[in-house]
């Protein structure tokens, strides 16, 4: 069984929910794919068992002893990647886009390709399982692809030690790593919060999940910070068939429980989110499809 944790904006409290799943009880495997803002990995500490070069495109690379500074490439550059400082071309390492235009058109070829390496993949073990994550490096290209990455090595990983359940962390938003994460999973959970902006970018997130004919549950994070937007959220996803499935309080034991590296169901099992949680998690996995 493969759960997604997703949700339509960032800072809803989805990894410290996924954190939690992951704790709750018997070994899993564990896969942050947010590749763009890894961070569980924090929490857990995992070993290193195994690094994976990712490489994500390529980047126009200068060699100064060709460059005879004629301009042509800033010219042509659509990316704004190329310019002259003190009547000398550059390259800006981040704003390039990998396009090979600027090679292909140097009159003295002092313009090479060199491939994005610097990304990675990384599994091992934590005290719960085993865990599989990847880290995009800034300026790197398909997230998307190195979720598919990630996403691959826990499946086999599961198969490997015979671990029944894999934990999806999911990246904020409704972009191509958030399709990678979600397609072909068993079922979505959505962690969304009371503020109009979690609330919409909850809709949207939905608009997606729904075209993979995935059953969606839906967790408010923080709900009595703002009731008024609570009963809002829930009247929603009553008047469109969504389940949700929990209802969080804020409470600083989740921040403090990160602070010392652990989950919320490690740092304090009978806190009353503790709770909530397990009996979400018991719904979420226990209710067919």
């Amino acid at each position: 069984m493969e759960v997604a944790i997703i949700s339509g904006k960032g800072g809803t409290g989805k990894s410290s929910i996924s954190a939690a799943f992951a704790t709750l009880n018997g070994n899993v495997v564990l896969a942050d794919c947010d590749v763009d803002a890894a961070n569980l990995y924090l929490i857990f500490n995992p070993s290193h068992e195994e690094e994976v070069v990712y490489i994500s495109g390529s980047k126009a690379v200068l060699d100064n002893s060709l460059c005879t500074n004629c301009g042509i490439c800033v010219d042509h550059c659509r990316f704004d990647a190329i310019f002259l400082i003190n009547d000398k071309v550059s390259i800006s390492e981040i704003a390039c886009d990998g396009c090979v235009l600027c090679s292909r058109i140097c009159p003295e070829n002092a313009i090479k390709m060199v491939a994005n390496d610097k990304s990675r993949m990384y599994s091992g073990s934590f005290r719960n399982g085993k865990m599989v994550y990847g880290r995009l490096s800034p300026g790197e290209e398909n997230s998307g692809k190195l979720v598919n990455m990630v996403r691959e090595k826990a499946r086999q990983t599961a198969k490997e030690n015979s671990l029944e359940t894999i934990i999806l962390d999911g990246p904020p938003g409704i972009g191509c790593p958030v399709i990678s994460t979600i397609t072909g999973v068993s079922k979505v959970v959505i962690v969304t919060e009371p503020t109009i902006s979690g609330l919409l970018d909850m809709q949207r997130l939905m608009g997606i999940v729904q075209k993979f004919n995935i059953k969606a549950y839906v967790i408010i994070n923080k709900y009595d910070l703002n009731l008024t937007m609570s009963a809002q959220i829930k009247r929603w996803c009553k008047e469109n068939s969504i389940t949700i499935t929990g209802e969080l309080p804020f409470d600083k034991n989740m921040v403090e429980a990160m602070v010392q590296g652990k989950s919320i169901m490690e740092f304090n099992p009978d806190n009353e989110i503790s709770k909530k949680i397990k009996i979400i998690w018991n719904k979420v996995t226990n209710q067919k499809k």
